[in-house]
Parts: structure tokens; C-alpha cells; sequence
């Protein structure tokens, strides 16, 4: 153990809770063995998230021999949040039981595109945010809303074009989120989609702001951090509707309640 001062704190408080996470995920990949033994997709599914687990420690680990390189950082954040999707996934199918008090009917699949879409978008947005990041193109357009006093600035570098990619791939995660939580209360979905539908709707509009604020402080490390951090959690929340989407019944049982397990 280092002293635990500065930066030393951070950095090593990073690897200690990765390594609890590998053992806590360790032990569910054991646990899943026996307990989903119905449903053999999730051991399978967990043996893949050790494996992106190992696979992640590795680029960590490259990460610091080579002092940050630009893709190779930001594939370990790519790793990570691919583990995110995962285990959200395996949470959502295992979770405690939940009641539709209606079915989702052929919406099920409408629903189901545009959160695995929206979530693809949340994905490729924080690639590119990591390498945004990385590549120091944080302030390449140092305005907001516009760029370089622009709508379309002059893409004359590397820096100027990936941080107006940034923003424009935003815009429209935003408007297919948006779109996404209308489209589940259009369809009269059951509470808890609704509720999710909120929850994303809700927070791609913060991602956003938040997106302003980094820009306008500078890239100020709390707002650059909540940025990151809503990011996930927006990519969890689509998952998770995707998911619950998928596993609803179609049709209207012979009882007055459709459970998805």
C-alpha cells in the first residue's frame, strides 16, 4: 500500500476497487453456475464479462507503461463500458420479478430497437468523448451552443472536427432518446418502462447541459467527471429497457398478470 496522498490516492483506490470488482463478479460467474442452471445464456454471458474483465485489466495495464496513449486508454474505457451493458443485462434478466400489468404488445420491438440503438449511440458518443479527452480536444471549440462562432465550424484539424463530432453524434442520442421516452407513454407501456423512459429522457437532457458546463469551466474536473458518470448511467438505463422490452410477453396470458422473470 502507497501512501495515500494526491494522485497516488486516486490511482491506487482505482486499481483496489477494480480488483474487488473482478472478485465480486468472480463470485457471481460462480454462483450463476448453479443458480441459472435453466438458463445457461448467463453463465456463458458471465464468463464473457470475466473475460472483458481480464481483457480491460490489460489495457490498465498498458495504460500506465505507456503513459496514456491516446487509443489505448480509450479502448480501456470502451471495455469498460461494454462490461457496464453486460452486467446490466444479466441484472435486469436475473433480478427480482417484475409485473406488467399490460403487455407491450408488437411495441415490444419497436421499443427494443431504439434502446439498443440509443444505447449503441451512448457507446460510440463516449468513445469519442474519451478520446476527445485524451487528445486534448476539449476545447478545440472553447463556445457553446456554437462552435467557433459557428454552426458548422471549419474543420481544418483533428481536434476541431472530433469535438464537433462529439457534439453532433449528442444531438442526436438526445433526439432518439427523447423520442424513445415519447414513444413508450404513446404506447401506454407498463409503469416501470415508463419510469425508465423518464429516467433516460431526464438524463440525456443533464448529459447535455452538463456537456455545456465542462466547456464553459474550462473542463473543470467535477463537471468533466459527471459528464463520464451520466454517460453510464444513461447507457445502463437504455440497456435496461431493451432488456425488460425483449424479455416481455407479447400476448395476454390466461391470468390477469404478465410476470417477467
Amino acid at each position: 500500500m502507497p501512501e495515500m496522498t494526491g494522485g497516488v490516492f486516486w490511482e491506487h483506490l482505482h486499481r483496489l476497487v477494480a480488483g474487488g470488482l473482478v472478485l465480486m463478479f468472480g463470485l457471481s460467474t460462480w454462483l450463476a453456475r448453479t443458480a441459472t442452471h435453466n438458463q445457461p445464456w448467463i453463465f456463458r454471458a458471465c464468463l464473457a464479462g470475466l473475460g472483458l474483465l481480464i481483457v480491460q485489466s490489460i489495457f490498465g495495464g498498458l495504460t500506465v507503461i505507456y503513459r496514456l496513449p491516446d487509443l489505448i486508454s480509450t479502448t480501456h474505457l470502451g471495455l469498460a463500458f461494454l462490461f457496464l451493458a453486460l452486467v446490466t443485462v444479466l441484472a435486469s434478466a436475473t433480478g427480482p420479478v417484475k409485473t406488467f400489468e399490460s403487455p407491450l404488445g408488437e411495441a415490444a420491438d419497436r421499443i427494443t430497437i431504439l434502446a439498443s440503438a440509443g444505447a449503441a449511440l451512448i457507446f460510440v458518443q463516449s468513445l469519442i468523448g474519451g478520446l476527445v479527452r485524451h487528445m486534448d480536444a476539449g476545447m478545440a471549440c472553447p463556445d457553446v451552443p456554437l462552435c467557433l462562432g459557428e454552426l458548422v465550424p471549419p474543420l481544418v484539424n483533428s481536434t476541431i472536427t472530433l469535438h464537433f463530432t462529439h457534439r453532433l453524434i449528442g444531438i442526436v442520442a438526445a433526439l432518439l432518446i427523447i423520442g424513445l421516452s415519447l414513444w413508450i407513454f404513446r404506447v401506454s407501456a407498463p409503469k416501470p418502462l415508463r419510469l425508465l423512459g423518464l429516467l433516460a429522457a431526464a438524463l440525456v437532457v443533464t448529459q447535455v447541459i452538463i456537456g455545456f458546463v465542462s466547456v464553459l469551466t474550462s473542463l473543470a474536473v467535477i463537471p468533466v467527471s459527471l459528464h463520464t458518470l451520466i454517460a453510464a448511467g444513461l447507457l445502463a438505463t437504455l440497456v435496461r429497457i431493451a432488456t425488460l422490452a425483449r424479455l416481455s410477453p407479447k400476448a395476454i396470458s390466461s391470468t390477469s398478470e404478465i410476470r417477467l422473470g
